[in-house]
């Protein structure tokens, strides 16, 4: 089984040392110090354990590595349509595509059945590059849970959590499905093949929909914006109609809003990713994460007043940093 990461920084990173330390013939597409310090000092891995170091087959350039069994995509949401091309020497007839990326897939109404179904979305594939690109039957849904940083070129912090959940858009176990999760699990990550990988994609953008546009607008980290009552309600009103659009798609949530936001404050003083990219002069995430669900709320004739008003004041706070077109 030959795996490609497209995209190996903390999360890819953090798989792919996995992946390499129990022998599995992986390959690694990066760029930059990272790149060049992984091509010549292999990839190391510091865990709560202890720490590897491992060498990997890493390039800048698909060309190099040829056709994969799955190339599993761990980039931000607004870089994998510019690189869609880039990608194609990976692609072979029989390739799986694993979307690892945050925010509402592009993938999301592929085999969900209904009205909806075959439905595009802007705000994560402008004009459909991935569905287009990549084909939606090639694709294998994931939901990342690791917390992971490079620290410096060639070197990944793994901080928590080891679970990467898989589901096929149609909620079967497939056999492509069962092998991935197989090969995970043998690396020492947890893997589950789930029924309802929407659900799981929902609860997880339920967090990221709220806490990392109003960390981004006030600084303050998940401890304070979930306990601070002022922001704990704005980060309320914004699920809770996030709620109401996802339960029209048929989504089930299994805990309630404010479990949810209490498991945002027990993380502590957490910097979210959107505040770490502002400042660090990075493009922010906002599309995949905020304005895709507005985008939803359009298609499913929901209202999400809080929603807008928040988008429409990160969306300005990143474009006055030249961090957001």
């Amino acid at each position: 089984m030959k795996i490609c990461i497209f995209g190996a920084g903390a999360i890819g990173g953090y798989m792919g040392a996995k992946l390499a330390q129990a022998g599995a013939e992986v390959s690694l597409v990066a760029r930059g110090p990272h790149l060049a310090a992984m091509q010549a000092n292999g990839l190391r891995l510091i865990e709560e354990d202890g720490e590897i170091a491992v060498p990997v087959n890493a390039s800048e350039n698909a060309e190099d590595l040829g056709p994969q069994d799955y190339v599993i995509v761990t980039l931000k949401a607004h870089s994998v349509p510019p690189v869609v091309d880039r990608m194609q020497p990976l692609i072979g007839p029989d390739t799986t595509i694993v979307s690892g990326v945050n925010g509402v897939p592009w993938w999301y109404f592929h085999k969900i059945g209904g009205p909806l179904e075959g439905t595009r979305l802007s705000t994560v594939d402008p004009g459909n590059a991935q569905w287009d690109g990549f084909g939606p039957d090639r694709v294998l849904g994931c939901v990342v849970y690791p917390a992971a940083e490079v620290i410096e070129p060639g070197v990944v912090k793994h901080i928590e959590g080891n679970r990467f959940s898989l589901g096929e858009p149609d909620g079967s176990r497939s056999d492509r499905a069962l092998a991935l999760s197989k090969t995970l699990s043998a690396a020492g990550l947890k893997a589950p093949v789930r029924p309802k990988l929407r659900d799981e994609i929902w609860v997880k953008l339920w967090g990221n929909l709220s806490f990392n546009p109003i960390s981004a607008l006030t600084h303050a980290t998940l401890d304070v914006l979930c306990t601070d009552p002022g922001t704990r309600a704005v980060a309320r009103a914004m699920m809770l109609e996030a709620q109401e659009i996802a339960e029209k798609l048929g989504v089930r949530f299994p805990i309630d809003v404010d479990r949810r936001i209490d498991g945002g404050a027990a993380v502590g003083a957490h910097r979210t990713s959107m505040l770490q990219d502002l400042d660090q002069g990075r493009p922010m995430e906002i599309d995949a994460l905020v304005a895709s669900v507005q985008e939803l709320g359009r298609i499913t004739g929901t209202a999400t007043p809080i929603i807008d008003t928040v988008l429409a004041l990160v969306q300005l706070r990143a474009r006055t940093a030249g961090l957001y077109q």
